[in-house]
Protein backbone atom coordinates (compact mmCIF):
# COMPACT_ATOMS: atom_id res chain seq x y z
CA UNK A 1 0.00 0.00 0.00
CA UNK A 2 1.25 3.44 -0.85
CA UNK A 3 2.12 5.76 2.04
CA UNK A 4 -0.71 8.25 1.23
CA UNK A 5 -3.35 5.50 1.07
CA UNK A 6 -2.09 4.04 4.35
CA UNK A 7 -2.41 7.39 6.18
CA UNK A 8 -5.93 7.97 4.81
CA UNK A 9 -7.01 4.49 5.85
CA UNK A 10 -5.53 4.97 9.32
CA UNK A 11 -7.29 8.33 9.68
CA UNK A 12 -10.61 6.80 8.64
CA UNK A 13 -10.23 3.98 11.16
CA UNK A 14 -9.50 6.48 13.92
CA UNK A 15 -12.63 8.43 13.04
CA UNK A 16 -14.96 5.43 13.41
CA UNK A 17 -15.16 5.56 17.25
CA UNK A 18 -16.08 9.25 17.03
CA UNK A 19 -18.78 8.51 14.46
CA UNK A 20 -20.19 5.68 16.56
CA UNK A 21 -20.14 7.60 19.86
CA UNK A 22 -23.62 9.21 19.48
CA UNK A 23 -25.09 5.79 18.70
CA UNK A 24 -23.37 4.21 21.70
CA UNK A 25 -24.48 7.03 23.99
CA UNK A 26 -28.02 6.72 22.62
CA UNK A 27 -28.02 2.97 23.27
CA UNK A 28 -26.77 3.47 26.82
CA UNK A 29 -29.38 6.11 27.78
CA UNK A 30 -31.38 4.96 30.78
CA UNK A 31 -34.98 3.99 30.06
CA UNK A 32 -37.44 5.19 32.71
CA UNK A 33 -40.72 3.36 33.29
CA UNK A 34 -44.06 5.12 33.77
CA UNK A 35 -47.25 3.27 34.64
CA UNK A 36 -50.63 4.77 33.71
CA UNK A 37 -53.78 3.70 35.53
CA UNK A 38 -57.15 4.95 34.26
CA UNK A 39 -59.74 3.69 36.70
CA UNK A 40 -63.07 4.64 35.11
CA UNK A 41 -62.73 3.60 31.47
CA UNK A 42 -61.84 0.57 29.33
CA UNK A 43 -58.81 0.06 27.12
CA UNK A 44 -60.81 0.63 23.93
CA UNK A 45 -62.35 3.90 25.13
CA UNK A 46 -61.50 6.62 22.60
CA UNK A 47 -61.73 9.47 25.12
CA UNK A 48 -59.51 7.66 27.60
CA UNK A 49 -56.93 6.92 24.91
CA UNK A 50 -56.98 10.57 23.82
CA UNK A 51 -56.02 11.60 27.36
CA UNK A 52 -53.15 9.09 27.46
CA UNK A 53 -51.98 10.36 24.06
CA UNK A 54 -52.06 13.95 25.36
CA UNK A 55 -49.83 12.92 28.26
CA UNK A 56 -47.44 11.09 25.93
CA UNK A 57 -47.18 14.09 23.62
CA UNK A 58 -46.51 16.42 26.55
CA UNK A 59 -43.76 14.07 27.74
CA UNK A 60 -42.16 14.19 24.29
CA UNK A 61 -42.04 17.98 24.47
CA UNK A 62 -40.12 17.56 27.73
CA UNK A 63 -37.58 15.26 26.08
CA UNK A 64 -39.04 11.82 26.86
CA UNK A 65 -39.55 9.54 23.89
CA UNK A 66 -41.18 6.13 24.04
CA UNK A 67 -38.69 3.46 22.99
CA UNK A 68 -35.65 5.64 23.61
CA UNK A 69 -35.65 6.83 27.24
CA UNK A 70 -39.27 6.13 28.22
CA UNK A 71 -41.42 3.04 28.56
CA UNK A 72 -45.15 3.39 29.30
CA UNK A 73 -47.37 0.60 30.62
CA UNK A 74 -51.12 1.18 30.95
CA UNK A 75 -53.97 -0.43 32.89
CA UNK A 76 -57.71 0.31 32.61
CA UNK A 77 -60.10 -0.30 35.50
CA UNK A 78 -63.50 0.15 33.76
CA UNK A 79 -64.90 1.59 37.05
CA UNK A 80 -65.14 -1.96 38.36
CA UNK A 81 -63.74 -2.35 41.91
CA UNK A 82 -62.50 -5.90 41.22
CA UNK A 83 -60.65 -4.78 38.09
CA UNK A 84 -59.24 -1.75 39.89
CA UNK A 85 -57.85 -3.91 42.70
CA UNK A 86 -56.35 -6.42 40.25
CA UNK A 87 -54.72 -3.92 37.92
CA UNK A 88 -53.47 -1.63 40.68
CA UNK A 89 -51.61 -4.59 42.19
CA UNK A 90 -50.23 -5.57 38.77
CA UNK A 91 -49.01 -2.08 38.01
CA UNK A 92 -47.27 -1.63 41.36
CA UNK A 93 -45.68 -5.10 41.06
CA UNK A 94 -44.15 -4.07 37.72
CA UNK A 95 -42.01 -1.57 39.69
CA UNK A 96 -42.43 1.62 37.63
CA UNK A 97 -40.45 4.76 38.39
CA UNK A 98 -43.66 6.82 38.52
CA UNK A 99 -47.39 6.06 38.18
CA UNK A 100 -49.88 8.44 36.57
CA UNK A 101 -53.31 7.75 38.07
CA UNK A 102 -56.68 9.06 36.86
CA UNK A 103 -59.66 9.10 39.20
CA UNK A 104 -60.40 8.72 42.89
CA UNK A 105 -61.09 4.98 42.69
CA UNK A 106 -57.77 4.12 41.07
CA UNK A 107 -55.72 6.42 43.32
CA UNK A 108 -57.28 4.99 46.48
CA UNK A 109 -56.41 1.46 45.44
CA UNK A 110 -52.88 2.35 44.35
CA UNK A 111 -52.20 3.92 47.75
CA UNK A 112 -53.30 0.69 49.40
CA UNK A 113 -50.72 -1.12 47.29
CA UNK A 114 -47.78 1.24 47.77
CA UNK A 115 -46.60 4.14 49.89
CA UNK A 116 -43.21 4.32 48.18
CA UNK A 117 -43.75 4.41 44.39
CA UNK A 118 -44.28 8.07 43.35
CA UNK A 119 -47.81 8.74 42.04
CA UNK A 120 -49.05 11.74 40.07
CA UNK A 121 -52.84 11.91 40.02
CA UNK A 122 -55.40 13.72 37.90
CA UNK A 123 -59.19 13.83 38.02
CA UNK A 124 -59.50 13.52 41.83
CA UNK A 125 -62.26 15.52 43.54
CA UNK A 126 -61.11 15.77 47.17
CA UNK A 127 -57.56 14.47 47.76
CA UNK A 128 -57.37 15.90 51.29
CA UNK A 129 -60.80 14.71 52.44
CA UNK A 130 -60.12 11.24 51.02
CA UNK A 131 -56.84 11.05 52.95
CA UNK A 132 -54.65 10.84 49.85
CA UNK A 133 -52.52 13.88 50.82
CA UNK A 134 -51.91 15.78 54.05
CA UNK A 135 -52.64 19.16 52.49
CA UNK A 136 -52.76 20.75 49.06
CA UNK A 137 -49.64 22.83 49.69
CA UNK A 138 -47.59 20.01 51.29
CA UNK A 139 -48.89 16.60 50.17
CA UNK A 140 -46.41 14.85 52.45
CA UNK A 141 -46.56 11.32 51.02
CA UNK A 142 -45.89 9.56 47.73
CA UNK A 143 -48.78 11.18 45.81
CA UNK A 144 -49.48 14.61 44.37
CA UNK A 145 -51.17 15.97 41.29
CA UNK A 146 -54.17 17.81 39.94
CA UNK A 147 -57.59 17.97 41.58
CA UNK A 148 -60.87 18.23 39.64
CA UNK A 149 -62.19 21.41 41.25
CA UNK A 150 -62.86 23.10 44.54
CA UNK A 151 -66.20 22.21 46.12
CA UNK A 152 -67.49 25.73 45.59
CA UNK A 153 -67.80 24.91 41.87
CA UNK A 154 -70.63 22.48 42.71
CA UNK A 155 -72.94 25.41 43.52
CA UNK A 156 -72.60 26.70 39.98
CA UNK A 157 -74.12 23.50 38.55
CA UNK A 158 -77.43 24.19 40.29
CA UNK A 159 -77.28 27.87 39.33
CA UNK A 160 -76.65 26.89 35.70
CA UNK A 161 -79.56 24.44 35.76
CA UNK A 162 -81.89 27.23 36.90
CA UNK A 163 -80.56 29.54 34.17
CA UNK A 164 -81.08 27.08 31.30
CA UNK A 165 -84.42 25.80 32.66
CA UNK A 166 -86.08 28.54 34.77
CA UNK A 167 -89.16 26.39 35.42
CA UNK A 168 -87.14 23.88 37.45
CA UNK A 169 -88.05 23.97 41.15
CA UNK A 170 -86.81 20.48 42.08
CA UNK A 171 -83.47 18.82 41.36
CA UNK A 172 -82.28 15.27 41.90
CA UNK A 173 -78.53 15.26 42.62
CA UNK A 174 -76.82 12.10 41.41
CA UNK A 175 -73.84 11.33 43.65
CA UNK A 176 -71.72 8.47 45.02
CA UNK A 177 -72.45 8.57 48.76
CA UNK A 178 -69.52 6.21 49.46
CA UNK A 179 -67.05 8.97 48.55
CA UNK A 180 -66.23 12.00 50.68
CA UNK A 181 -66.45 14.01 47.48
CA UNK A 182 -70.00 12.75 46.87
CA UNK A 183 -71.07 14.02 50.29
CA UNK A 184 -69.11 17.25 49.91
CA UNK A 185 -70.49 18.15 46.50
CA UNK A 186 -74.08 17.54 47.62
CA UNK A 187 -73.55 19.66 50.75
CA UNK A 188 -72.45 22.65 48.67
CA UNK A 189 -75.34 22.23 46.24
CA UNK A 190 -77.77 21.99 49.16
CA UNK A 191 -76.34 25.15 50.74
CA UNK A 192 -77.34 27.30 47.74
CA UNK A 193 -80.60 25.53 46.88
CA UNK A 194 -82.92 27.96 48.69
CA UNK A 195 -81.23 31.02 47.21
CA UNK A 196 -81.93 29.81 43.64
CA UNK A 197 -85.40 28.51 44.48
CA UNK A 198 -84.76 24.82 43.92
CA UNK A 199 -85.41 21.95 46.31
CA UNK A 200 -82.70 19.28 46.05
CA UNK A 201 -82.68 15.59 46.93
CA UNK A 202 -79.83 13.05 46.61
CA UNK A 203 -79.93 9.99 44.36
CA UNK A 204 -77.24 7.37 44.93
CA UNK A 205 -75.54 5.88 41.86
CA UNK A 206 -74.12 2.72 43.42
CA UNK A 207 -76.60 0.44 41.64
CA UNK A 208 -77.89 1.11 38.13
CA UNK A 209 -81.32 -0.41 38.79
CA UNK A 210 -81.78 1.54 42.01
CA UNK A 211 -80.76 4.76 40.27
CA UNK A 212 -83.15 4.12 37.39
CA UNK A 213 -86.06 3.55 39.77
CA UNK A 214 -85.20 6.65 41.82
CA UNK A 215 -85.03 8.93 38.77
CA UNK A 216 -88.31 7.52 37.43
CA UNK A 217 -90.02 8.17 40.79
CA UNK A 218 -88.57 11.69 40.94
CA UNK A 219 -89.80 12.47 37.43
CA UNK A 220 -93.45 11.73 38.31
CA UNK A 221 -93.74 15.21 39.80
CA UNK A 222 -93.37 18.29 37.54
CA UNK A 223 -90.66 20.93 37.23
CA UNK A 224 -87.77 18.57 37.89
CA UNK A 225 -84.15 18.59 36.77
CA UNK A 226 -80.89 16.72 37.38
CA UNK A 227 -77.45 17.67 38.63
CA UNK A 228 -74.82 14.98 38.01
CA UNK A 229 -71.81 15.22 40.33
CA UNK A 230 -68.36 13.73 39.97
CA UNK A 231 -67.56 10.03 40.52
CA UNK A 232 -66.24 7.01 38.65
CA UNK A 233 -69.67 5.39 38.92
CA UNK A 234 -71.46 8.16 37.05
CA UNK A 235 -68.84 7.85 34.30
CA UNK A 236 -69.48 4.13 34.19
CA UNK A 237 -73.25 4.74 33.92
CA UNK A 238 -73.00 7.82 31.69
CA UNK A 239 -75.06 6.41 28.82
CA UNK A 240 -77.83 5.30 31.18
CA UNK A 241 -77.86 8.68 32.97
CA UNK A 242 -78.12 10.65 29.72
CA UNK A 243 -80.83 8.28 28.51
CA UNK A 244 -82.81 8.68 31.76
CA UNK A 245 -82.67 12.47 31.49
CA UNK A 246 -83.96 12.31 27.91
CA UNK A 247 -86.63 9.69 28.65
CA UNK A 248 -88.11 11.61 31.57
CA UNK A 249 -87.66 15.06 29.97
CA UNK A 250 -85.39 16.25 32.76
CA UNK A 251 -82.97 19.14 32.04
CA UNK A 252 -79.57 18.08 33.39
CA UNK A 253 -76.27 19.74 34.21
CA UNK A 254 -73.16 17.56 34.27
CA UNK A 255 -69.79 18.08 35.90
CA UNK A 256 -67.81 17.45 32.68
CA UNK A 257 -68.31 17.54 28.92
CA UNK A 258 -68.07 13.76 28.48
CA UNK A 259 -71.82 13.55 29.15
CA UNK A 260 -72.68 16.30 26.67
CA UNK A 261 -70.69 14.47 24.02
CA UNK A 262 -73.00 11.51 24.69
CA UNK A 263 -76.16 13.60 24.25
CA UNK A 264 -76.49 15.44 27.58
CA UNK A 265 -77.76 19.01 27.81
CA UNK A 266 -75.01 21.12 29.40
CA UNK A 267 -71.79 20.73 31.35
CA UNK A 268 -69.59 23.02 33.38
CA UNK A 269 -66.28 21.62 34.48
CA UNK A 270 -62.57 21.15 34.16
CA UNK A 271 -60.61 20.21 31.05
CA UNK A 272 -59.32 16.68 31.67
CA UNK A 273 -57.07 16.66 28.60
CA UNK A 274 -55.35 19.72 30.05
CA UNK A 275 -54.83 17.90 33.36
CA UNK A 276 -53.08 14.99 31.58
CA UNK A 277 -50.82 17.45 29.78
CA UNK A 278 -49.98 19.26 33.02
CA UNK A 279 -49.36 15.95 34.78
CA UNK A 280 -46.44 15.37 32.41
CA UNK A 281 -44.60 18.28 34.04
CA UNK A 282 -44.84 16.61 37.46
CA UNK A 283 -43.82 13.20 36.11
CA UNK A 284 -40.83 14.86 34.45
CA UNK A 285 -39.81 16.59 37.68
CA UNK A 286 -40.09 13.37 39.69
CA UNK A 287 -38.04 11.43 37.12
CA UNK A 288 -35.40 14.14 37.53
CA UNK A 289 -35.26 13.71 41.30
CA UNK A 290 -38.01 15.75 42.95
CA UNK A 291 -40.39 14.15 45.46
CA UNK A 292 -44.22 14.11 45.33
CA UNK A 293 -44.30 15.20 48.99
CA UNK A 294 -42.85 18.57 47.96
CA UNK A 295 -45.00 19.25 44.88
CA UNK A 296 -48.17 21.27 45.52
CA UNK A 297 -51.52 19.77 44.54
CA UNK A 298 -52.91 22.06 41.85
CA UNK A 299 -56.45 23.08 40.92
CA UNK A 300 -57.56 23.36 37.28
CA UNK A 301 -56.69 26.51 35.39
CA UNK A 302 -59.32 25.95 32.70
CA UNK A 303 -63.08 25.38 33.02
CA UNK A 304 -65.50 24.98 30.11
CA UNK A 305 -69.23 25.41 29.56
CA UNK A 306 -70.48 23.10 26.80
CA UNK A 307 -74.09 23.21 25.55
CA UNK A 308 -75.90 20.68 23.35
CA UNK A 309 -78.60 22.53 21.37
CA UNK A 310 -80.02 19.29 19.99
CA UNK A 311 -80.70 18.08 23.55
CA UNK A 312 -82.20 21.49 24.41
CA UNK A 313 -84.58 21.29 21.44
CA UNK A 314 -85.70 17.78 22.45
CA UNK A 315 -86.55 19.16 25.91
CA UNK A 316 -88.36 22.18 24.46
CA UNK A 317 -85.84 24.57 25.98
CA UNK A 318 -84.67 27.88 24.57
CA UNK A 319 -81.19 28.49 25.94
CA UNK A 320 -80.94 32.15 27.07
CA UNK A 321 -78.55 34.31 25.02
CA UNK A 322 -76.62 35.20 28.19
CA UNK A 323 -75.85 31.51 28.76
CA UNK A 324 -74.96 30.92 25.11
CA UNK A 325 -72.57 33.87 25.28
CA UNK A 326 -70.74 32.19 28.19
CA UNK A 327 -70.40 28.85 26.40
CA UNK A 328 -66.96 27.71 25.34
CA UNK A 329 -68.54 25.29 22.87
CA UNK A 330 -72.04 24.88 21.46
CA UNK A 331 -72.90 21.52 19.88
CA UNK A 332 -75.44 22.01 17.10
Amino acid sequence: MRRREFILALGGAAAWPLMLWPLVAHAQERVRRVGIFVGATAAGDAEGQARVDAFRQAMELLGWTTGRNLQIESRWGMADPANVRKYAAELVASAPDVILSSGTLSLGQLLQETRTVPIVFVNVADPVGAGFVNSLSRPGGNATGFMQFEYSLSAKWLELLKQVAPSVTRAAVLRDAALTSGTGQFAVIQSVASSVGVEVSPVNVHDAGEMERAVAAFARSPNGGLVVTSSALVVRHRELIVALAARHKLPAVYYRRLFVDHGGLVSYGYDLLDQFRRAATYVDRILKGEKPADLTVQAPTKYDVVINLKAAKALGLEIPPTVLARADEVIE
